[in-house]
């Protein structure tokens, strides 16, 4: 029996995927980053449990987690059986496209990404090949 799958435009899911991906390369480099940042202060994490249950768990690592629950909507948006409405993948680009958005005075999020980019040339690539893609995601209104 052939899997049922959320009937979105074909452009729409192109979108939401290049979105996806974008975010989780954004997301893995800021990781990396404050992984670094930690390592420097604390010493070495032991391997990846250790290092998960600090991302899950630590207070230093806690201003990601609004990447990491994005990118979980668009995955559940896009993998959904069930059908949705086109608008609300517009409504999530437009989400994605407005939260990597740096500021030296902004949300508490928006200052530390703004910090990463400053010290890191892994999130600078991110970032720019996230803007680049960002900006070919505008929907055709």
């Amino acid at each position: 029996m052939a899997e049922r799958r959320n009937p979105l435009p074909d452009l729409l899911r192109r979108q939401l995927d290049e979105a996806h991906h974008g975010l989780l390369r954004v997301h893995k480099a800021l990781l990396d980053h404050e992984r670094a940042r930690y390592e420097s202060s604390n010493g070495p994490i032991g391997g990846p449990g250790a290092f998960l249950q600090l991302v899950i768990h630590d207070p230093v690592f806690a201003w990601l987690r609004p990447i990491s629950e994005f990118v979980v909507q668009i995955d559940e948006f896009v993998s959904s059986r069930d059908a949705r409405n086109p608008a609300d993948g517009e409504a999530l680009l437009d989400q994605a496209r407005d939260l990597l958005v740096p500021s030296e005075s902004g949300t508490d999020f928006q200052q530390k990404y703004y910090r990463a980019l400053q010290e890191s040339d892994d999130v600078v690539e991110a970032h720019a090949e996230w803007k680049l893609a960002s900006f070919q995601m505008r929907p055709s209104r």
